[in-house]
């Protein structure tokens, strides 16, 4: 299932980029900027600021998930249902309602990658798959990435690695590079701000760096989370001193997706402010290159 294909990205890996991305994850980050990629199914994302007054069209097809309010809609979101998603599907004109999610097979993918290859030829770019978490849907993701490959096409993939090592290995020969996801190397704090469990996602980062693959490390900043010297200074230990990759991002935390939540009906549970701390900045920057890595600061 894909909830969006980005064209002529540049910042998801080298030159001008197509990037598809796909729904599913098995993290729960607080701040996570795609809510809407977590489920694989679809999502019902509304924007009370669109509603059109007067306007039924919604409640006529689904009048037992969606009701009129006292100030607007009331979505029955437990009671959604597929045939509710297909029968709102394109039903809003004003895209209050939007349907998130699409089942796409290979080569409708293919076919919209193809209309840029003139540009990652010229740029040195290619395709990269993100999400959500792209190897939560091995299969597919393997047979994209192998058919990105036999066409000539640089490949990616923006991963958090935090599934089972098989999803990841029938694609490491179709893979170029991985833009890896640390988010923290505590795993109590890992797992509180997650979900998660961070031993996997080392230990994978690990095999990856024996197989000496290309990885790039992307760390993204979190107020109250790993934004501070001593996080930091243990994420830069421990990509110098146990991991072959020699680049690290820091992704500055901002509060771009915390609309979404609304839009879905769900609680934003990080910081409403965005990360701005320059020293914190300076200090990560200078020290990750101290241990010897190349570093880029992503606004």
């Amino acid at each position: 299932m894909i909830f969006n294909i980005q064209r002529y990205s540049t910042h998801d890996g080298p030159g001008i980029r197509t990037v598809v991305f796909m729904k599913g994850c098995s993290l729960r980050c607080r701040w996570c900027q795609n809510p809407e990629s977590h489920r694989y199914e679809r999502d019902l994302l509304f924007d009370p600021r669109l509603c059109l007054s007067g306007c039924t069209l919604c409640q006529d097809v689904v009048p037992d998930v969606i009701q009129q309010g006292e100030e607007c809609l009331d979505i029955d979101r437990v009671s959604l249902s597929e045939d509710h998603l297909n029968a709102l599907t394109e039903v809003c004109p004003a895209e209050a309602l939007t349907v998130c999610g699409e089942a796409l097979d290979i080569e409708d993918v293919m076919q919209i990658i193809r209309k840029d290859k003139h540009f990652y030829e010229q740029s040195g770019g290619g395709v990269t798959l993100s999400g959500g978490e792209p190897f939560m849907t091995p299969e597919f993701s393997t047979e994209l990435l192998a058919r990105c490959k036999r066409e000539g096409l640089h490949t990616a993939v923006e991963t958090c690695l935090h599934v089972p090592w098989k999803y990841i290995e029938p694609s490491l020969d179709c893979i170029d590079l991985f833009l890896a996801d640390l988010k923290h190397v505590d795993p109590d704090i890992f797992r509180q701000w997650t979900n998660g469990n961070v031993r996997r996602v080392m230990s994978h980062l690990e095999k990856l760096s024996a197989l000496e693959k290309p990885v790039v490390i992307r760390v993204p900043l979190v107020p109250d989370f790993n934004a501070d010297e001593a996080s930091v200074k243990a994420i830069v230990d421990y990509v110098a001193t146990t991991l072959s990759c020699k680049e690290i991002h820091f992704l500055p935390y901002h509060t771009l997706g915390k609309q979404k939540y609304q839009l879905l009906g769900r609680p934003y549970l990080a910081s409403g402010k965005k990360l701005e701390d320059p020293e914190l900045l300076n200090f990560s920057r200078h020290y990750a290159q101290a241990n010897g890595l190349r570093v880029t600061l992503r606004g």
